[in-house]
């Protein structure tokens, strides 16, 4: 079953503390939906920008994307 990453991307010198409490926000909301989702996490992707994600399986994308509005998204591998 094929994978997407759900990105939300944060800029700025505060950009990986952002990311790193985004993060604790989408573990809530999997925690409060009963979501089976194992993976989230944060990357600093440079100084001034930092991302937040979490995995869901192709099928179960379209309505988490649609309460959680993340940025972007890439076919995670």
């Amino acid at each position: 079953m094929k994978q997407l990453k759900l990105i939300w991307d944060f800029y700025g010198p505060n950009a990986e503390k952002t990311a790193q409490h985004h993060e604790i926000h989408l573990k809530e909301y999997i925690q409060i939906e009963n979501l089976d989702i194992k993976i989230t996490g944060c990357s600093t992707i440079s100084d001034v920008h930092s991302i937040a994600f979490l995995v869901v399986n192709e099928p179960d994308m379209k309505p988490i994307r649609d309460a959680l509005k993340p940025h972007r998204g890439q076919f995670y591998i």
